[in-house]
């Protein structure tokens, strides 16, 4: 119901208060997953006294290069009470929070219909700016105060429960780095009386291709003696589509998630394929490298490459930990770069004793079991939080009816 909707500019006013007399130093950026960060700036030189103040409760915004980035950059302030950020960004409040609350208003600004009408409504060229007046001339539906403290809490209970997963589960992948750490770096795996192997006297002896001394009777290889790597390639463009027809694809890390994969798109006629569990590594682009886990079957694009571990899939997921800033010093490409099957095949790294291999496998088993449970309940939680952002819409109209069944006679 249209009429039920009220302008944001009617909501909300500009603040411009500035570092003046340079009482506030911490710096932040604004990234386009609609969050404050630290800064990258260089601020060396820097006149800080021109930086905008923004304090806890205020919003700063991007109205540059919205349409390029299909989305609106926005976040709202509440991990400090103030910090400063660049003058280009505006920075605006809500004018009284005995009608909106800013939770809400954050919460219709995270909705991906905000980002394709900031989209459609941005100018400017190549780039695209949205206009201040263009925004301030969209409009959102404004439910009672308690309705709008209903929906936040609600929504605030599922992403505190999302963040306490991701951080148990970034504590639980240290743990499991140590262990690696322990075992295969400093060579403290429990020999045969359960005692840690160095420290305990076992026998060392030097490598040439490593450079340093290694267990005895262990080897150096090639990262291919430990996993195989089998390279993406993209399926046909017209066999694809976004109504999870056939195989999902990823060709690359739009459809990285936290840690499994995102099902984004689909082909009918799948290529190359990965398995659950596989590690899915970013082989072209900038951002080369980076990766994710593959939580089913999906068809992997020439942007991308699947790593299946030989013995252990844990193992293979920690080595190529340990092995990606070599790999990324070796990549071909200045301006785009690129791996390919050889480069990443054939990286030395060590050889333990299968059976070690497959003991620290059924170690940290338990550690990536919990891992798994708690990402896959991270992505129930994120549908319920994309449903309840999607509601918002209709609180008004439900409102509406039942003022409407209170007249009745």
């Amino acid at each position: 119901m249209k009429s039920s909707y009220k302008r944001i500019g009617d909501y909300i006013e500009l603040v411009d208060e500035r570092n003046k007399e340079l009482n506030v130093d911490l710096l932040l950026g604004l990234s386009i997953s609609k969050q404050f960060i630290p800064s990258v700036a260089n601020t060396v030189g820097a006149d800080m006294s021109n930086y905008k103040i923004i304090k806890k409760g205020q919003f700063a915004c991007s109205i540059m290069q919205v349409r390029r980035d299909g989305k609106m950059p926005i976040a709202l302030l509440q991990d400090f009470d103030e910090a400063i950020i660049s003058q280009a960004y505006p920075v605006f409040r809500v004018i009284d929070e005995n009608k909106l609350l800013p939770e809400y208003l954050m919460m219709w600004f995270s909705r991906s219909e905000f980002d394709r009408q900031a989209t459609f409504h941005a100018v400017g060229g190549v780039r695209g700016s949205l206009e201040w007046d263009d925004f301030l001339d969209f409009e959102l539906p404004i439910p009672s105060i308690e309705k709008q403290q209903e929906i936040v809490t609600e929504y605030n209970t599922i992403t505190n429960r999302i963040a306490l997963n991701e951080q148990l589960n970034q504590k639980l992948e240290e743990t499991a780095q140590g262990i690696y750490k322990n075992w295969f770096v400093d060579f403290e795996f429990p020999n045969e009386e359960g005692k840690p192997y160095k420290s305990s006297g076992g026998r060392m002896e030097y490598n040439d291709e490593l450079d340093i001394e290694i267990p005895e009777g262990w080897e150096s290889c090639d990262f291919k003696n430990h996993a195989n790597i089998i390279m993406g390639q993209s399926p046909k463009g017209d066999t694809y589509n976004f109504k999870g027809i056939g195989v999902p694809l990823i060709n690359g890390p739009v459809e990285f998630g936290s840690y499994y994969t995102e099902k984004r798109k689909w082909t009918t006629s799948p290529t190359k394929l990965s398995q659950s569990g596989d590690l899915i590594v970013c082989v072209r682009g900038s951002t080369v490298g980076k990766f994710v886990k593959s939580d089913g079957e999906y068809c992997i694009g020439r942007g991308v490459c699947s790593i299946r571990g030989k013995e252990s899939q844990y193992f293979v997921d920690i080595l190529y930990r340990t092995l990606r800033r070599e790999l990324e010093s070796l990549s071909t490409g200045s301006t785009f770069p690129s791996w390919d099957r050889e480069l990443i095949s054939s990286i030395i790294t060590i050889k333990p004793a299968v059976s070690l291999i497959i003991k620290f496998e059924n170690y940290v088993g338990k550690i990536f079991s919990v891992i798994e449970v708690n990402e896959t309940e991270n992505i129930k939680l994120w549908k319920i939080k994309e449903l309840l952002l999607a509601k918002m819409v209709k609180v008004e109209v439900e409102e509406e009816i039942v003022c409407l069944q209170n007249l009745k006679p």
